[in-house]
């Protein structure tokens, strides 16, 4: 690619410019490794390249580059430019693309946009955020049922080249009524007389224009699916849904996941380009409140002062105690968010759940409160009565904290919280402080303090 890049930038520089030259070289390249050529390229090289993009695949080729490229072109491109584009792109990214930008480059790629378009993409925008409607596209190819294999051809060599996918195509009466799918496989297996309603499936896997995205893409994987029809509350036709969007969905749904579980606040541009004071917005929020919860954990620290004060030692034990409940706490969360992301623990599991855990808790514990046992009774002067307290409260702090772990995330999505919240910071803050009273209580009445 970066010898391309180079033969490229170099007929570029040629005068006259080589345009025959140039568009054989496009012709054979991915749309997506021509995007590419755009990142840390000038305005200007930028502007040469793209203008000569054949027509055919400019717009392809600008569905694929970065916002902040996208928002260039648009700006320095003129309204015939603009309004070529518009009318190549397929819907669902047009509504994307509107997303994205400030409020004068959508004013201009609305005033370039063809009427109808306009129209189906202010629908779209309509729709929920991040719901099914809001990411389909309304580029397919229907049929009815009454057609034959040989008409259904035709439209698909008719219409074909401006829809998103041929591979499959849907069936709708008169009112546009989802009646069933036909595969291109089973028009291409068919003889030409044969009516689409003796070939289409009627068991097919929708989604309706209000379902969530991460319904969709559970949907997508569980079905193995390429598409998806979209239909709305009367089951009608209205749009269809491609895997690519759907693996841009799960990519998106995974990094909003993996912030909340970090204490950070969601954001939708890419590190490198958040600057440092929205980095620092995104963080402090967090941050703070973690910082003001864990002022518990000293409050139960100074509750037993006593305690510390006729028996310093214990003060030793205190963060094997506090990282052992954090992480074992960290664990369960993690993997009790994961399953109900990936639709394999509900809220109606909670109790086989909890009982898993407490015998994870128990067995976890006891195999680390042994083995603490051991080593603090051969460290500490055979003291038993310390290695005790400290064995018992590994084992019940494990216990705890694995029973913490599973319960809050699956608590939280009963109440239409993201579990994701209930993650690793939090659970460790919760845990740390229960630790120390479980730890500082044993103390008490194994030491009679």
């Amino acid at each position: 690619m970066e010898i391309e890049k180079e033969t490229i930038l170099e007929l570029l520089n040629e005068s006259p410019i080589r345009v025959a030259e140039l568009h054989g070289i496009f012709a054979g390249m991915n749309v997506v490794n021509i995007a590419d050529f755009f990142k840390d390229e000038s305005k200007e090289t930028m502007l040469r390249i793209f203008r000569l993009l054949p027509k055919s695949i400019a717009s392809a080729v600008f569905s694929y580059m970065e916002g902040d490229e996208q928002q260039m072109l648009i700006l320095a491109l003129s309204d015939t430019e603009v309004r070529d584009i518009m009318d190549r792109l397929f819907v669902d990214d047009a509504v994307d693309l509107i997303e994205e930008m400030p409020a004068d480059v959508v004013t201009r790629v609305l005033q370039n946009t063809p009427a109808e378009k306009r129209a189906v993409i202010n629908q779209m925008l309509k729709y929920p955020e991040d719901s099914a409607g809001s990411i389909m596209t309304t580029e397919y190819v229907w049929l009815t049922e009454d057609s034959t294999v040989r008409t259904a051809f035709d439209k698909i060599r008719k219409n074909g080249v401006n829809k998103e996918t041929i591979y499959t195509c849907y069936v709708i009466d008169q009112d546009r009524t989802l009646l069933g799918v036909v595969s291109a496989k089973a028009l291409m297996l068919s003889v030409e007389d044969t009516l689409i309603d003796d070939i289409m499936d009627i068991d097919f896997v929708s989604a309706r224009t209000t379902d969530d995205q991460e319904l969709v893409a559970r949907s997508f994987k569980k079905y193995g699916l390429l598409a998806m029809p979209v239909v709305d509350a009367d089951d009608r036709l209205v749009g269809i849904i491609t895997v690519d969007d759907v693996v841009q969905i799960i990519e998106e749904e995974n990094t909003e996941d993996f912030e909340i579980m970090s204490a950070l606040k969601p954001s939708e541009e890419p590190y490198l380009k958040t600057g440092v004071l929205q980095q620092v917005r995104n963080r402090i929020v967090w941050l703070l409140f973690l910082m003001l919860s864990a002022t518990i954990t000293g409050a139960v620290i100074s509750g037993f002062e006593n305690a510390l004060a006729a028996l310093p030692l214990l003060i030793a034990f205190i963060p094997m105690l506090m990282d052992t409940g954090g992480n074992a706490g960290s664990q369960s969360s993690t993997l009790i968010i994961r399953g109900m992301a990936l639709g394999e623990v509900n809220f109606k599991d909670i109790a086989v759940v909890l009982w898993r855990e407490i015998r994870i808790g128990f067995l976890c514990g006891l195999i680390l409160g042994i083995i603490n046992f051991v080593r603090i009774y051969l460290t500490n002067g055979q003291n038993s009565l310390l290695a005790l307290t400290v064995t018992a409260s590994v084992l019940l702090t494990l216990i705890m904290a694995k029973t913490i772990g599973c319960l809050l995330p699956m608590a939280a999505k009963k109440l239409r919280v993201d579990p994701a919240i209930m993650a690793a910071p939090l659970i460790t803050t919760i845990v740390d402080a229960a630790s120390l009273v479980v730890y500082f209580s044993i103390a008490k009445v194994v030491f009679k303090l």
